[in-house]
């Protein structure tokens, strides 16, 4: 027991008053300063910048423009009633049936022409 005295005498002592007992603020500040930074360009500016093209293409939205559903209804835009924020889609030629969707569930307008209305 007596060669472990010393040793928890050590251990118990406070740190001396002029030396830091670790790093000082200063010190992390350019970290903390970094990880705000890198998340800014790696996560939040991104996102933004696909939310504007998102909101951008759903505002130019025009007759017969094709779309997809948020829930993956592809269709053909009939109407637009910014007003009441709806698009009527035709979902099917057969039939010609159409459905109302609000703006918030279009997921993105496809671009290029019909699969079979491709000329050759």
């Amino acid at each position: 027991m007596d060669s472990l005295t010393p040793w928890l005498l050590l251990l118990a002592q406070d740190a001396p008053a002029d030396e830091p007992s670790g790093p000082g603020m200063l010190s992390i500040l350019p970290a903390v300063v970094a990880a705000i930074a890198l998340y800014y360009f790696m996560i939040l500016r991104p996102e933004r910048q696909k939310q504007a093209g998102h909101r951008s293409k759903i505002e130019g939205l025009k007759k017969n423009d094709r779309v997809v559903t948020i829930g993956g209804i592809y269709g053909i835009v009939t109407n637009v009633q910014r007003d009441a924020d709806e698009v009527t889609l035709k979902v099917d030629e057969a039939n010609n049936t159409k459905i109302r969707v609000s703006f918030s569930a279009i997921n993105r307008v496809v671009s290029g022409e019909p699969q079979g209305d491709k000329s050759e």
